[in-house]
């Protein structure tokens, strides 16, 4: 395909406002300062709406882009929560204690455990939390054991936590259907295993149907089931992990409840367990004094320590215990089921193009694969660049590694994303479809309307260049 051929075949595409806006270094030139408006003196518009913007899909599998209500932000930059310090005595932090100890209540009612520690700074965090809390608990019991078991389609960084932790790793085999092969799980299971860390619902966006089973085969040998919260807006409002086995587990609040994901924090990855784990949490923990007052408890023996500084990231707390209450029960049990019809809303409309790799119900997010593409040289990496073309965020390419030929493409639309939205993604996602049958070398060639065009990846990841430079004006020509 010539040049212009390339031009005219683009021009179809819907691009998106700020697709190509320049970087904030390049808004600036000699001479120019920065002032503060005074305050307005007339009524405030969206400015949104006056320029004809429409909001960006993100639709990210696994990492919830969903958006986020701004009174949660309103509500943690309340100067007596923005600006309270760690080391304030307690008489004087009451209204924050109040909040730590209300966001613990929820948490445990909507998890269905039976204690927790909001330290863990993220999720990786709460996986390692959690880990050591099975470990302390063997431990007391005389034996920490060797191994711990992780599903092929667990999160990548399960692995990671559990050699962290001092663990070996023994993978676990998923069966046909994309879930916890249970008759392989009670073959491996011994004495030398201390527990499973099992993401419900799994990376493929699949509940584990089998999970009461898993959860007897582990404690008919002394193992304990760690669950990965991470999908736990598929769940919210819905059923409990506590209520189907669950030893200990982590939430990511900053997925499932409120607060702008991405940009390198900061996250919030609490950790609930049942209460024979209790006594191992990290110190401090928000107790109720005879007085009726809060404090904080340091007096523990059995607890591992410290696992963050002070108490966590309290400004999370403020938002999830917001965005909790803005909901109430009955919102987050929407939330949910609004999560789960979206996600099969684009599965139904996708899965004639794209090959479905597991035929079990979807949950919060769809498993598509490259495979039918690939017969024309197109994989999940060239979709997702062409999809910048159509004006959205690529979706997670190649992961779960357990699709063939490492094809996947996880989308999870989340609650937040309108029907509009979501059917320029599904007339987008066809298109290309569409176009890996009849000229599939404009979406091995791109994106075409970016400032920058597809780079050498592996120059890229082995020379990255890391600091930004003006391009020289022939660059730019």
């Amino acid at each position: 395909m010539s040049a212009e051929q390339t031009k005219g075949k683009i021009k179809k595409v819907r691009q998106h406002p700020s697709q190509n806006e320049g970087l904030i270094f390049e808004k600036s030139s000699p001479g120019k300062k920065g002032y503060k408006l005074p305050p307005l003196d007339v009524p405030a518009a969206d400015a949104a709406k006056l320029l004809g913007a429409s909001e960006r899909k993100y639709p990210l599998g696994s990492c919830t882009m969903k958006y986020n209500a701004r009174v949660n932000e309103a509500v943690a930059r309340i100067a007596g929560l923005a600006n309270a310090h760690p080391y304030q005595p307690e008489k004087m932090t009451q209204g924050a204690l109040r909040i730590l100890k209300l966001l613990s209540d929820y948490l445990l009612e909507i998890t269905g455990m039976e204690a927790i520690t909001l330290q863990p700074a993220a999720g990786a965090h709460g996986e390692m939390t959690g880990i050591l809390l099975i470990r302390a608990y063997l431990e007391s019991k005389g034996n920490p054991r060797k191994k711990i078991l992780i599903p092929d389609s667990a999160h990548g960084t399960n692995p990671a936590t559990a050699a962290i932790c001092g663990y070996t790793v023994e993978n676990l085999k998923s069966n046909s259907a994309g879930m916890v092969d249970v008759s392989a799980l009670a073959a491996q299971m011994n004495e030398d295993v201390a527990g499973i860390m099992l993401t419900n619902p799994n990376t493929l966006g699949i509940f584990e149907e089998e999970i009461h089973k898993i959860a007897d085969i582990l404690h008919e040998k002394g193992g304990l089931l760690y669950m990965d919260g991470a999908n736990m807006n598929a769940l919210v409002g819905k059923t409990r992990p506590g209520d189907f086995g669950v030893d200990v587990m982590h939430l990511n609040l900053h997925k499932t409840f409120s607060t702008p994901h991405g940009g390198g924090g900061p996250g919030s990855g609490p950790v609930a367990c049942k209460k024979q784990l209790e006594p191992f949490l990290p110190v401090p923990v928000v107790v109720t004094k005879p007085d009726g007052s809060l404090g904080f408890n340091y007096d523990r023996p059995k607890a591992i320590g410290r696992v963050r500084m002070f108490y966590g990231n309290f400004g999370m707390h403020v938002r999830a215990l917001a965005y909790i209450m803005a909901n109430g029960y009955d919102g987050l049990r929407l939330t949910t089921e609004d999560a789960v019809l979206n996600a099969n809303y684009i599965r139904k409309k996708l899965e004639d193009v794209y090959e479905v790799p597991y035929k079990t119900p979807s949950m919060h997010e769809v498993i598509l694969s490259h495979h039918r593409q690939a017969r024309q040289g197109v994989k999940t990496g060239d979709i997702a660049k062409r999809l910048i073309d159509y004006g959205f965020h690529p979706y997670t390419t190649a992961f779960p590694l357990i699709v063939p030929d490492h094809g996947a493409m996880m989308i999870e639309p989340t609650e937040s994303e309108s029907k509009e939205e979501m059917d320029q993604f599904i007339d987008a996602m066809r298109a290309i479809a569409e176009e890996a049958q009849t000229e599939p070398e404009i979406i091995l060639k791109a994106p075409h309307t970016t400032r920058v065009s597809r780079l050498d990846e592996v120059t890229a990841a082995r020379k990255p260049v890391l600091r930004w430079k003006p391009q020289a004006k022939s660059e730019k020509a």
